[in-house]
C-alpha cells in the first residue's frame, strides 16, 4: 500500500489520524485510502473483544490461545521458545483481523513485588532483550506488528499512572533501556508504546530525550510510538516529543488540541507530519485476508513449550520424577482450578483448559499408579479451613509421595496493583508444614507469576517445582515433568531471595509522594546479591535436571581491543537426554566507576542425549565488556583484566579465564572544576605539574613534603580553583590556562560506538 499524499489532507484530518477512532482501533479516511487497523491486548495471546468493548471488561473476549505468559518464557532462557510464542501470536492476530498486538514486555524486574512481573520476562536486560527480539521478529514474521511495552522504566504497579521514576543515566541505559534497544535494533517492531510514568520528572509520553533523541536518533526507531491506554498528559507536548498515536480515542478533543497549537504557532505542522506518516505506515500490517488456525494445533503448542518454563529447585534423594506403582496423594485447589494466566488487560479466554489434576490421572493410569484428590484450601478463602486440612493430612498420611499445588490468585498479584509481601498465603504455608509431617515424602508445586518466598517450609519438602503461570497447557506440561516424560530445563530469571528486606529495592519502593528513587543503581537482583554477598536462597539462573552436565575446555582470546572469542565444550554426563543453559559472565574491577561482581553478556541452551558432548563458541562485543560513562555519554571499555566467567548459575562459576584487553584510549581535558587528582594524574599535564611544584619549593618546603609523602591525596579530591586559592596560586594562572588549552588539544576519546 503506497503512502498518500499529505499535501491533499486537511490539517484537521491530519490530526484525527493520530488518535484512536475508539477502544481498539485508528480512524479511517476513506477519501485518502487510509484504512482503520485493529490493536488490541497480546503480550501471550490474543485478547480480541468484539462488539462494543469498553475495555473494562476484562474477561469479555473472544477465545483464543493462552500461551506461556513471559515469566514462564524468561525460565525457558530459550530464544527458540520466545520465538515460537511470538509466532503463533501472531497467527492468531491474522484470524482475529488484528493488526498490532500489544506486546511483549520487557521492563526489568526491579522487584519481586511489582504486580505485573508475569508478564516480564527478567531482572536481566539481556535476556529480557533477546527473548523480546526472539518474539518480536517471529510474530512480524507471520504478519502481525509487535508494540514492544513499556518504555521506560514502568517496574511497579503502585502509582503507575503519574508516578516519577527517578533513574540516573548510567542505570538507565545499563539496566532499563537495554532490552527495548536490542529489540528495536534486531526486530524493527512496528511500534513502541510508551508508558504511563513519569521518568525523572516527565511523561513517557511527552518525553523528547526518551522518544526522540534516544529511540529515534540513537537507535534508529523507524515504526510509530504508541501511547499506552490512557498515558496521554498533554497531547501537544506528546507530538513535540515523538509520540504518534493516542490510544484510546478522546472523541475528538485532543484532536482539536493539534490543530489550535499549530495554527497558534505553538507546534509545527512538520512534526504533525512526520506523526502521520509513521501512523499510516502501520496500516501495512492490516490483514489482507483473514485466515484461521488450528485451535488443537495450537493447544499442543502451547503444552510443549510451557515445559521448558518450568524449574526444578529442589529434588532430594531423587524423589522426582514419580515412578510407577506410586500411591500419590494430590493436594491443593490449583491442581484442580490451576492459575495458569495473570490478572489485567493481558487475561485471555483460553480455547481450553489442561487441569494438572486430570493429566497427573490420566498419566498415573499408565503408570499403574494411583491418586488421591484433597483440595487443602480454597483460594477465595472460603469453606471449612480445619476440615479441609484434616482430609488432606488424612490423604498425604496415607500415600506413599504427596504433590502439593499451592500459589497465588488474582488476588494477590495482578496488573493495577503490587504486591506488599512475598509470603504465600498463611492457610496455605500451614498446610504445607502439616502435610510436610504427614507424607513419607512431600513435592510442592508453585503457581504465581512473581517470586514467592520458600522459608518456613522448604527445609521439611523433598522437592520444590517453581511452575510460575504456563498458559492453558500448563496443566499436561506439569504433569510430564512429575513424571519425567519431560526433563526439566528451566532457569530462573530473577532471584529467590530470603527475605524481601534483601531485595536492593527494598527501601526505595514502590515511592513515596508521586516518586521513586532507583537508589541502587545498577545494581539490580543478582548484580546487587552477588556484589555484596547477600545469600539468596536461589540465585538468578539456577535449575536442576534428572540428568547432570559438565563444563571443560574454556578457551577465551581477545578479539582486537575490545571483544573476545570465547569457547566452551559441555557433556550429559547422566543418564537421561536433558538441555542445558550455558551461561557467560563478565567479571572486572576495572575503570573509574563500580561495576556489579558479574554480568551476564551471553547464554545459549543445548539439547544433549546421555554422553553427548558439544562445544559452543561465543562471541562478545564490545558492550559485553563497557559501562555507560556519563561524563563521555557513551559506552567505554577501559583498559585492563576481564574475567570471562561460564556458571551454572549466577553464583556458582565452574570455569573462568581471564583475558586483557587495549580497550578505549581515553585522555580528557582539564579544567578549573577538575580536582588536583585529575591534574597530578593527567598523562602529560601531571608531570609539568610536579616539575613546577618541586621548582618552586624551598628547602624547607621540599623537607616537610619528603616528611608526608601522602600530603597530595588529602587535596586530590579539591577543584583546583579552590586548591590555587588554598595554596596561594601556587601556579600562576596564565601557566593553567596553557595547560588546559594544550589538554583541550590533545584530548581524545577513541572510542567506538556501541
Amino acid at each position: 500500500m503506497s503512502t498518500p499524499n499529505l499535501r491533499t489532507l486537511t490539517l484537521e484530518q491530519k490530526a484525527s489520524l493520530l488518535s484512536g477512532r475508539d477502544f481498539w482501533s485508528t480512524k479511517e479516511l476513506d477519501d485518502a485510502g487510509i484504512r482503520s487497523i485493529v490493536l488490541t491486548d497480546g503480550p501471550h495471546g490474543i485478547r480480541r473483544q468484539a462488539g462494543e468493548t469498553d475495555h473494562l471488561g476484562i474477561h469479555d473476549s473472544l477465545p483464543s490461545t493462552c500461551l506461556p505468559p513471559a515469566v514462564a518464557v524468561g525460565s525457558s532462557w530459550n530464544t527458540d521458545i520466545a520465538a515460537r510464542v511470538g509466532a503463533a501470536i501472531g497467527r492468531e492476530g491474522r484470524a482475529f483481523g488484528v493488526a498490532i498486538a500489544l506486546g511483549p514486555g520487557v521492563n526489568i524486574k526491579r522487584s519481586p513485588l511489582c504486580g505485573r512481573n508475569f508478564e516480564y520476562y527478567s531482572e536481566d536486560p539481556l535476556l529480557s532483550g533477546l527473548l523480546g527480539a526472539a518474539h518480536v521478529n517471529a510474530m512480524q514474521g507471520q504478519g502481525t506488528g509487535a508494540s514492544v511495552k513499556h518504555f521506560a522504566a514502568n517496574n511497579q504497579e503502585t502509582e503507575r499512572m503519574r508516578v516519577s521514576a527517578e533513574v540516573d543515566e548510567r542505570t538507565l541505559r545499563e539496566i532499563y533501556l537495554p532490552a527495548f534497544e536490542r529489540v528495536v535494533k534486531e526486530a524493527n517492531p512496528a511500534t513502541v508504546m510508551c508508558s504511563y510514568n513519569k521518568v525523572n520528572g516527565v511523561y513517557a509520553s511527552e518525553n523528547s530525550w526518551l522518544l526522540t533523541s534516544i529511540l529515534r536518533d540513537e537507535w534508529g526507531f523507524g515504526g510509530a510510538v504508541v501511547s499506552d491506554w490512557g498515558a496521554v498528559s498533554n497531547r501537544v507536548e506528546g507530538v513535540k516529543a515523538g509520540m504518534d498515536l493516542e490510544m484510546p480515542g478522546s472523541g475528538g478533543k485532543t484532536d482539536q488540541e493539534i490543530v489550535d497549537a499549530v495554527r497558534s504557532g505553538d507546534l509545527s505542522e512538520e512534526l504533525v507530519d512526520a506523526s502521520v506518516r509513521r501512523v499510516v505506515r502501520l496500516t501495512e500490517f492490516a490483514p489482507e485476508e483473514q485466515l484461521t488456525y488450528d485451535v488443537a494445533e495450537h493447544h499442543a503448542l502451547a503444552r510443549e513449550l510451557a515445559a521448558e518454563g518450568i524449574v526444578l529447585l529442589r529434588n532430594e534423594k531423587e524423589t522426582l520424577p514419580l515412578t510407577a506403582g506410586q500411591q500419590i496423594a494430590v493436594i491443593g485447589a490449583f491442581a484442580d482450578a490451576p492459575r495458569y494466566q495473570g490478572g489485567g488487560s493481558s487475561h485471555i479466554n483460553p480455547t481450553r483448559l489442561d487441569s494438572p489434576l486430570e493429566a497427573i490421572r490420566d498419566q498415573a493410569l499408565i503408570m499403574n499408579s494411583r491418586v488421591a484428590y484433597a483440595p487443602g484450601f480454597t483460594v477465595d478463602g472460603s469453606g471449612d479451613e480445619v476440615a479441609l486440612l484434616e482430609e488432606a493430612v488424612s490423604a498425604a498420611s496415607s500415600a506413599d509421595i504427596a504433590v502439593v499445588f499451592v500459589g497465588l490468585g488474582d488476588r494477590e498479584e495482578s496488573e493495577g496493583f503490587d504486591r506488599d509481601t512475598l509470603a504465600l498465603p498463611s492457610t496455605q504455608v500451614a498446610l504445607l508444614q502439616a502435610i510436610a509431617k504427614a507424607a513419607p515424602r512431600t513435592v510442592v508445586v508453585l503457581s504465581n507469576g512473581g517470586v514467592v518466598s520458600l522459608e518456613g517450609w522448604h527445609d521439611n519438602v523433598d522437592a520444590i517445582v517453581e511452575g510460575w503461570l504456563l498458559g492453558q497447557g500448563g496443566g499436561h506440561a506439569m504433569a510430564s515433568v512429575l513424571f519425567g516424560l519431560s526433563n526439566p530445563s528451566g532457569h530462573l530469571a530473577e532471584t529467590i531471595p530470603f527475605r524481601l528486606e534483601d531485595n536492593p529495592s527494598y527501601l526505595n519502593f514502590p515511592g513515596e509522594q508521586g516518586h521513586v528513587r532507583y537508589g541502587e543503581g545498577v545494581f539490580v537482583g543478582y548484580r546487587y546479591y552477588e556484589s555484596a554477598k547477600v545469600p539468596v536462597r536461589y540465585p538468578f539462573g539456577y535449575g536442576l535436571s534428572y540428568t547432570q552436565f559438565s563444563t571443560t575446555a574454556l578457551s577465551v582470546e581477545s578479539n582486537g581491543v575490545d571483544g573476545a572469542s570465547v569457547r566452551v565444550t559441555v557433556q550429559n554426563t547422566g543418564q537421561r537426554a536433558g538441555k542445558h543453559v550455558i551461561q557467560l559472565y563478565v567479571s572486572t574491577t576495572t575503570g573509574p566507576v563500580r561495576r556489579p561482581v558479574r554480568e551476564l553478556r551471553a547464554f545459549t541452551k543445548v539439547d544433549l542425549e546421555t554422553g553427548e558432548e558439544q562445544s559452543v563458541d561465543f562471541t562478545l562485543d564490545r558492550r559485553g565488556f563497557a559501562y555507560w560513562d556519563v561524563e563521555l555519554g557513551q559506552w567505554v571499555v577501559p583498559a585492563g583484566d576481564y574475567s570471562v566467567q561460564v556458571g551454572t548459575d549466577s553464583s556458582t562459576v565452574v570455569a573462568e579465564e581471564v583475558i586483557h584487553l587495549q580497550g578505549d584510549s581515553i585522555t580528557r581535558p582539564l579544567t578549573m572544576q577538575s580536582t588536583v587528582g585529575d591534574w597530578f594524574g593527567h598523562p602529560v599535564v601531571g608531570q609539568v605539574l610536579m616539575q613546577g611544584m618541586a621548582s618552586a619549593m624551598t628547602p624547607e618546603q621540599a623537607d616537610q613534603a619528603e616528611q608526608n609523602p601522602d600530603g597530595l591525596r588529602m587535596v586530590e579530591s579539591m577543584p583546583m580553583h579552590q586548591f590555587l586559592a588554598f595554596t596561594g596560586s601556587v601556579f600562576p594562572l596564565e601557566v593553567l590556562e596553557s595547560l588546559m588549552e594544550q589538554t583541550r588539544a590533545q584530548s581524545s576519546t577513541q572510542v567506538v560506538p556501541a
